[in-house]
């Protein structure tokens, strides 16, 4: 931002910042630089558009500059304001969490739509709360898949893991947030190394595990690359190592009949299907998603 020899008005504030953005090379430029003032002004948008000529009080002015010089640095907006939706929920995200992508909403969906399916095939009701599903997260992060599966499954009980101590305080304070605390338990673990030694199996395992190459680090946007977790970004060099072991993992731990769901990176299909030709698994599914890339494969335990 310029300095000001006169008051700053909204409709300048959004002006020159979309100008620094967009000369920053930051990506979705407009939409930054509004959700940025919107978090100085401690407003919404239609408020944003409604009053151009509301004069900015210095202290938002000084807010509003330091959060557009770090966005053009390559701070990610979600980090700068501390939040994202996703599954139509706000969550809290920091630097100890993956950013929550719309993508990964395929997760849940695949999800319901199993259970339904299974449940028209049992002839039962087609009302499903999930009362009596143990139901197993791997790789939480930011909790968006454990509390948006609580959330639609209020009956189910859920078992959420994550390798980073950090990442499960997010997950806590967001199935806090979202008023589903008593359904999740969370826990520390390599993926399903803790439940290994439960006399627990589970209905339904899902897992956005990490799954890009370290060999694609020069390529990644350095929003990802500079400020997202290394732990939860890479998979091994080639991005799908860690695969054939949660699916072996996973395997031991679902009931007959239980479902595996996974995520998908853009090139992982070839290298992860393959892993489910075993006699273990039936009814294999991919979903691709809007952009047409395979971005989830499901499967169910014999």
């Amino acid at each position: 931002m310029k300095p000001q020899t006169a008051p700053l008005i909204v409709r300048t504030a959004l002006r020159e910042a979309f100008a620094q953005l967009r000369a920053a090379g930051v990506p979705s430029h407009t939409l930054a630089a509004e959700l940025l003032l919107m978090r100085a002004l401690g407003r919404d948008r239609t408020w944003l558009y409604a009053h151009p000529e509301e004069v900015i009080r210095d202290s938002e002015v000084h807010l509003f500059t330091s959060l557009l010089a770090r966005r053009a640095a390559g701070e990610p907006t979600q980090h700068l304001n501390g939040k994202q939706e996703f599954w139509s929920l706000e969550f809290e995200v920091t630097p100890d969490v993956l950013i929550p992508r719309p993508e990964t909403e395929h997760v849940i969906e695949v999800a319901l739509d199993r259970f339904a399916l299974r449940e028209l095939r049992s002839g039962h009701k087609q009302t499903f709360s999930g009362e009596g599903l143990q139901i197993a997260d791997i790789g939480t992060g930011s909790g968006c898949i454990a509390v948006a599966l609580a959330k639609e499954l209020p009956g189910a009980r859920i078992y959420a893991t994550d390798i980073s101590s950090a990442a499960l305080a997010v997950a806590r304070r967001n199935a806090a947030r979202h008023s589903v605390s008593d359904q999740i338990h969370f826990v520390e673990s390599n993926l399903l190394d803790e439940a290994s030694h439960l006399s627990l199996f589970f209905d339904l395992i899902v897992s956005n595990p990490p799954y890009i190459g370290r060999r694609e680090a020069a390529t990644l946007m350095r929003e990802v690359r500079d400020h997202e977790p290394e732990v939860a970004l890479y998979g091994g060099e080639e991005g799908y190592e860690l695969y054939a072991e949660l699916i072996a993992q996973a395997g031991a731990k679902l009931k007959p009949g239980g479902i595996l769901i996974l995520e998908l990176g853009h090139n992982s299909l070839l290298a992860v299907q393959p892993l489910f030709d075993a006699p273990l698994w039936m009814n294999v599914g991919v979903t691709n998603d809007l952009a047409g890339i395979p971005r989830v494969i499901a499967a169910e335990r014999l």
